[in-house]
C-alpha cells in the first residue's frame, strides 16, 4: 500500500526573500491546480513547510496572498502571448505582420485558457481590490500585462492602416470580450471537453472575424 507522502517539517526561519517567494510559489501552485479559490493562506504555509504565524509577515491575509498570486498568472498569461508573437513571421508586409500580430494574442490567450485553466481563472476571474499591490509584476518579458500586449497590437494595426484611427479607442474590449467569451464557452460552456482538433479551428475563425471586423 503506496503510504501518503510526509508533511514536509516545518521552518520558523527563511534567508531573506525566501519565504515570500516559498509562499507565493504554493499560491501559484494551488491556483494552477484549483482556480483562485484554491489559493487558501494555511495550505500555502503548510507547502512552504512553516507555521501558518510565520506567513503574515509577508502576506497578511488571504486577499493579499490571492493578489500576489494574480499577478503571477497575468505574467504568465502575457508569457503565452508573447509566445505566440514571437511566432508570426517578420518577412511580410507591415499590414500582414500587424494583423498576423492581433491573431497572434489572441491565440496565445485561448492557449493559455485551456492549457492553464486554474491559472487563466486567477488571472482573469479572482476578485480584485481597486489598488492591487504595486510591487507585484503582472506582465511578461517586455513588461507588458496582456491587456497592453492587446493595445500595443491594435496600435500596430493603426500604424499600418489597417485600423482607421477614430475607430482604435475602445477596440481592446469589442476584442478581447470576444475572444474570452469562447474561451469560457470552452472551459465552462458548451464546449467544455469538446476536443481540441475541433475548438482549435473555431478559435482559429473567431480570431479572423475579429481581426477584420475591428
Amino acid at each position: 500500500m503506496m503510504l501518503p507522502s510526509p508533511v514536509p517539517p516545518a521552518r520558523s526561519t527563511y534567508r531573506h526573500g525566501d519565504l515570500r517567494r516559498a509562499l507565493l510559489e504554493a499560491g501559484v501552485e494551488l491556483a494552477r491546480q484549483g482556480g483562485p479559490e484554491a489559493v487558501v493562506l494555511r495550505e500555502a504555509t503548510r507547502r512552504a513547510g512553516v507555521v501558518p504565524n510565520a506567513a503574515y509577515r509577508h502576506f497578511a491575509s488571504r486577499q493579499a496572498l490571492l493578489l500576489a498570486v494574480r499577478a503571477a498568472a497575468l505574467s504568465a498569461a502575457a508569457g503565452a502571448m508573447e509566445a505566440e508573437l514571437a511566432a508570426v513571421p517578420r518577412d511580410g508586409s507591415p499590414a500582414e505582420i500587424a494583423r498576423a500580430s492581433v491573431r497572434a494574442i489572441g491565440a496565445g490567450y485561448l492557449r493559455f485558457a485551456q492549457e492553464q485553466t486554474g491559472l487563466f481563472r486567477t488571472a482573469f476571474g479572482a476578485p480584485v481590490e481597486l489598488e492591487d499591490p504595486p510591487t507585484d509584476a503582472k506582465g511578461g518579458a517586455s513588461g507588458l500585462n496582456p491587456f497592453e500586449l492587446l493595445g500595443a497590437a491594435l496600435d500596430q494595426l493603426v500604424a499600418a492602416g489597417v485600423l482607421p484611427p477614430e475607430r482604435r479607442p475602445g477596440a481592446e474590449f469589442l476584442a478581447w470580450s470576444a475572444v474570452h467569451g469562447l474561451a469560457l464557452l470552452i472551459i465552462d460552456g458548451p464546449l467544455r471537453g469538446v476536443p481540441r482538433e475541433q475548438t482549435d479551428p473555431l478559435g482559429l475563425r473567431l480570431l479572423e472575424m475579429v481581426e477584420k471586423g475591428l
